[in-house]
This record gives structure tokens, sequence and C-alpha cells, in this order.
């Protein structure tokens, strides 16, 4: 089995300023550090989009080592991708990939990680 972990939680915010207020809170509340990002606001793990962006409610991001493994992995346990939002290294390895259906609200996608 494929090795995963929670990367990130993104929340959809309705528009910039909501991002950023949003991110100022968690900042203030328990110190994490805010990153602005070209489409979001960072607070130590929890991303805060600057638009709603994937999901009615926003996004999980799983990450596992090895992205196209878990990809077959879970195909081969009958649960589908959408191919348009691949995002791919610079040697053309698949890094980031969001499944079909939603949780609750959230989108999901497997990211790379080290």
């Amino acid at each position: 089995m494929a090795e995963y972990s929670l990367a990130h939680v993104g929340i959809n915010a309705a528009n910039k300023e909501e991002a950023e207020k949003a991110a100022r809170m968690f900042e203030t509340l328990f110190g994490f550090a805010v990153k602005e990002g070209n489409s979001s606001f960072f607070a130590g793990d929890i991303e805060l989009m600057k638009e709603p962006y994937m999901g009615k409610n926003g996004h999980i991001a799983i990450g596992t080592p090895d992205v196209p493994a878990a990809r077959a992995e879970l195909e081969a346990r009958g649960f589908t991708f959408n191919d348009a939002t691949a995002k791919f290294k610079a040697d053309g390895t698949l890094n980031a990939i969001y499944l079909t259906d939603e949780i609750c609200g959230f989108a999901v996608h497997l990211v790379g990680k080290k």
C-alpha cells in the first residue's frame, strides 16, 4: 500500500481580503506563519484560497512520495481522477492530481512529498 499523509487543507474564501483575514486569524490564534502566494495565503498547513477553487468548500491535499503509484493503487480500488488537474515535475513525472469525487464538499488531491 502506498504511503499517505495529510499535506494541507485548502479553504475556499470569497476573495483575497477574506483569505488574508482568515490567514491572519490563524496566525494570531496559533502563531502559524503566513505566506502569500499567487492564488492563496498559507497559514502553516492551512491554505486560504483568494477565490473559490476546487471543491465546494475547498480541498484536502494528501501527500505521497510516489504520486503515479498512489494513483494506480487508488484506480485499482475503483477511484477515478480528473486528468485536467494533473501537474507534472520538470522531468514529466506526475506530481499532483485531483480525484473526481468530493468528500463532504472538499475536493481531494494527491501531491508529491519528499
